[in-house]
């Protein structure tokens, strides 16, 4: 049995009202795992139009809640500030107008999307004349857990959604007043689409036990859970889980200046991709350079790191021609600092480079800069990460900039769901075989 709580909680996140009996933390859970599941049946048959709606009525009640959901998120903010957070963990807890204003164009640009539900990824016809189709159906009930960052109440409820799946929301217990706010907007969109309100639902309770029922599948309402956090949450979640997960450990990501590369493309990528945010999994946290441009690219690019406020811990021969960097240890190469520090080495080449990713990157995102378009296919080729780019800034690792309209998560394993997780592998498929009397001798 797990904890028991003994105040009163709201066990429908669909409806405001609360529930004032005791209840333990499994029943609570397991009543949450029941609705969504009846929600899902519901969704897997809704209306592209239905879906579409209640994405641009949530879209619509974030615009008129946005002086709410700013009032709960200072709160959450001055709680974590007052903690000891870093000023990165600060920036990804921090709502704006803008951003604010953000998330409820991503809702919308959801809805502009294609419905992948019932889509025929593939047909054709056996000599028996029996006409097979591969057709997109919902993968049934998603848990998300994540931390920090309440956008995230948005984006994973809206793609949910959209593509047919109900959504199970847990959001770390720093963002929950936040959290909580965004998810209101989307029950009032569900509410005035006529779609059930339990079809997103968020956990009503920041005890850590409910991410343990989580992690048991709530006795099979859950099909798959993605979580999106810091390495302790992934790790335990990856652990634990005994339904499938979509997730990436760690954003180890590196940014590879080769020896044909543009000095200021390069130098240019590598500052946006340590610097724009710090804290996304996206930011670069290694700076490869080929040994033969050390000197003219390596060390300029290193100074405009500084410049923008970096620290760079760098191997000795970075040490030798710039000037402020402290020494790297062997953890350096493994570390996701998620804060305004990188650390520098120099490769050998291309397959330098990639033999350098390979022992110490997490396979999420790679990027190479150079003018040579063979030696980026060699790379784009050999570095076997989820998302690896070309002359660009390894910060477009995002589902809403790979046109997805938002992203669940990034994927770094290899079943399934790999990069960004958007609508498409929110999915799974089913064969759809229509004959004419055929049976098999």
């Amino acid at each position: 049995m797990l904890k028991t709580r003994t105040e009163p909680v709201a066990v429908d996140t669909g409806t405001p009202e609360e529930k004032t009996v005791e209840e333990t933390v499994d029943e609570i859970m397991a009543e949450i795992g029941r609705k969504a599941r009846a929600a899902a049946r519901v969704l897997a048959t809704a209306s592209t139009e239905a879906k579409n709606r209640a994405l641009r009525a949530a879209a619509a009640s974030i615009r008129a809640r946005t002086e709410e959901i700013l009032a709960e998120n200072a709160l959450d903010v001055d709680e974590m500030t007052k903690s000891g957070a870093t000023a990165a963990f600060i920036d990804r807890l921090t709502l704006t107008g803008e951003r604010i204003e953000a998330m409820a164009a991503g809702l919308e640009a959801i809805a502009d999307l294609d419905d992948p539900v019932g889509s025929v990824i593939a047909e054709w016809d056996r000599p028996n004349g029996l006409h097979i189709e591969r057709v997109r159906t919902p993968l049934g009930v998603i848990g998300v857990i994540y931390e920090s960052r309440p956008n995230v109440t948005a984006d994973a409820g809206a793609l949910c959604l959209k593509a047919g799946n109900a959504a199970i929301l847990r959001g770390g217990s720093d963002s929950h007043r936040s959290s909580g706010a965004i998810h209101r907007c989307l029950v009032d969109g569900l509410e005035q689409a006529g779609l059930p309100a339990t079809a997103i639902q968020m956990v009503p309770t920041t005890d850590r036990a409910a991410v343990g029922a989580m992690l048991s599948g709530l006795a099979g309402a859950v099909d798959v859970i993605v979580p999106r956090g810091g390495k302790g949450l992934v790790g335990r979640v990856q652990r634990e889980a005994r339904v499938p997960v979509f997730a990436h450990l760690e954003g180890i990501c590196h940014v590879y200046v080769d020896r044909d590369a543009d000095p200021d493309m390069a130098r240019d990528i590598a500052v946006n991709a340590k610097m724009r945010r710090t804290g996304i999994c996206g930011s670069a946290e290694t700076l490869l350079i080929d040994r033969p441009v050390l000197e003219s690219l390596g060390a300029p690019i290193v100074a405009a790191l500084r410049d923008a406020g970096c620290r760079v811990l760098g191997d000795e021969a970075v040490r030798s021609v710039a000037a402020g960097v402290e020494p790297a240890t062997e953890e350096d190469w493994s570390t996701e600092y998620l804060d305004a520090v990188i650390s520098a080495c120099v490769v050998d080449g291309v397959e330098g480079a990639a033999d350098h990713i390979a022992r110490y990157g997490s396979s999420h995102t790679e990027a190479i800069v150079t003018d040579n378009r063979a030696t980026a296919d060699t790379f784009l080729d050999i570095v076997d990460s989820a998302i690896v780019l070309h002359n660009a800034s390894t910060q477009f690792a995002d589902g809403g900039e790979f046109g997805m309209g938002a992203e669940i998560g990034i994927a770094t394993g290899r079943m399934h769901a790999r990069g960004p997780v958007g609508l498409e592998q929110l999915t799974s498929f089913k064969y759809r075989v229509r004959g004419t009397g055929q049976i098999r001798p």
